[in-house]
């Protein structure tokens, strides 16, 4: 046989299951969005992340399919999409059956819930099929799994399957879950094995997939999810009426806290330190408010808590829709986030997010933290668990508010600079490229 010949059916062959071979220059990428956090409705907060990283990777050219458990509470204009477009799988009936995914799987982010065991061989059965029909249908380039488990471990399934690149990252404590499990273990091991390049958001979690899951610390990055620049800002607008609403006096200093009331956020710590911080309001040149947004499972136990040690001027005002969430920041001096390794976790969207608004930070040594956090630049690092030092730095800044305001500048111009969503996704789409390549 002529060599021309040969060459010409292995270049078949390499456009059949390499379908980044027809392309060599990869202007456009066709990207496989694996997930089961993603907004259902206006408003939602479960991954949001995930659909600002797809709608930057649209905006600078990508073509982005999302591949996410059904849910019932999807609305029409959230699947009418085209880029990103999403593609559902079922693996229940009825469909009030579909009970995994959107921050339900796990009771205070540490144990799975019953009902997962249950739904789980229907879950990753149907996942896999739909990825793989998707990554077919659509011949896509590249498969990004959001969480090793259960993402990772389907992305695995069908990089082999269709030889397709895989990019595995770690947002949060799924890593740890997959280390008390021997089954889920040795599915995180196949995730990390199939993997080209695995980011994490925090180095807790890094060492977790590096010590207790086998992952080759040489494909590791730490990459954060960021935040878009845009959407969040500096802005007044509406902190006024917040404020009366909350019954928040209008020179109150006003600590914020955001996140769902599970053990690793810590919000127990800041509690203890409200109430030492109590202790000194009358040396204070301006009354403390805080403000708590979130609930969870520990939401009940918390306000307990906040009660029993009577600490006063706390507002718990619960979840709030992702839309209306830049007043609450706008609102607040500064934001705290006291996270501990209960269990090991990544950075918290929310810091970003106040970032954005122009705040400063209070944050523990843990979750990431520490890479966004410039200890006395735009805020603060305390020790993970030490109520007492998260106290001194929160009274710092309340002393001090025009330090404060500093610090929140300081955090703005990170975010336009560094930390902001364009940047992270360009910094994916060249690393997607080098795999590819």
């Amino acid at each position: 046989m002529p060599s021309s010949c040969v060459l010409c059916g292995f270049a078949v062959a390499m456009g059949r299951w390499l379908p980044w071979a027809q392309r060599p220059d990869l202007q456009l990428m066709r990207i496989g969005i694996l997930t089961h956090n993603y907004p259902r409705f206006p408003g939602d907060f479960s991954g949001v992340f995930m659909q600002q990283l797809c709608e930057e990777l649209a905006r600078q050219g990508e073509s982005v399919h999302v591949i996410a458990p059904f849910d019932p509470a999807y609305t029409a204009d959230i699947l009418s999409g085209s880029n990103p477009r999403l593609h559902l799988y079922r693996y229940a009936w009825p469909p009030r059956a579909h009970t995994l995914g959107y921050m339900r799987t796990m009771r205070a982010d540490v144990r799975m819930r019953l009902s997962t065991y249950f739904l789980s061989p229907a879950f990753f059965l149907s996942g896999y099929l739909a990825a793989l029909r998707v990554a077919r249908k659509q011949a896509l380039d590249l498969l990004h799994a959001h969480w090793v488990l259960p993402n990772g471990y389907l992305g695995a399934l069908v990089s082999k399957r269709l030889n397709i690149p895989l990019v595995v990252s770690i947002p949060g404590s799924d890593a740890l879950v997959a280390a008390q499990n021997p089954i889920f273990r040795a599915m995180a091991r196949t995730a990390f094995q199939r993997a080209a390049l695995i980011t994490a958001n925090s180095r807790a979690l890094q060492r977790v997939a590096v010590d207790e899951l086998g992952a080759d610390p040489d494909k590791f990055e730490l990459v954060i999810y960021a935040v878009d620049p845009d959407r969040l800002r500096p802005d007044p607008t509406g902190v006024l009426q917040l404020r009366q609403k909350l019954g928040i006096p209008e020179n109150a200093f006003v600590f914020l806290a955001v996140g769902r009331m599970v053990y690793k956020k810590g919000f127990d710590i800041l509690i203890h330190a409200l109430a030492q911080i109590q202790q000194r309001t009358a040396d204070l040149p301006r009354p403390v408010h805080t403000i708590m947004v979130g609930e969870g499972d520990l939401w009940h136990a918390w306000q307990e808590l906040a009660r029993r040690l009577g600490v006063e001027n706390i507002h718990w005002v619960g979840n709030i829709p992702t839309h209306e969430m830049s007043v609450y920041y706008n609102a607040a001096d500064v934001l705290v986030m006291p996270n501990v390794t209960r269990p090991a976790t990544g950075l918290g969207v929310t810091v970003l997010d106040a970032m954005a608004c122009g705040k400063a930070i209070i944050g523990s040594d843990t979750a990431g933290n520490p890479l966004v956090v410039e200890h006395g630049l735009n805020g603060y690092i305390v020790p993970e668990g030490d109520a007492s030092a998260l106290a001194r730095a929160m009274l710092d800044l309340a002393e001090q508010p025009a330090r404060a305001a500093a610090m929140g500048e300081a955090s703005r111009r990170l975010i336009e600079t560094r930390f902001g969503w364009p940047h992270v996704v360009r910094h994916y789409r060249r690393r997607y490229r080098e795999i590819v390549s």
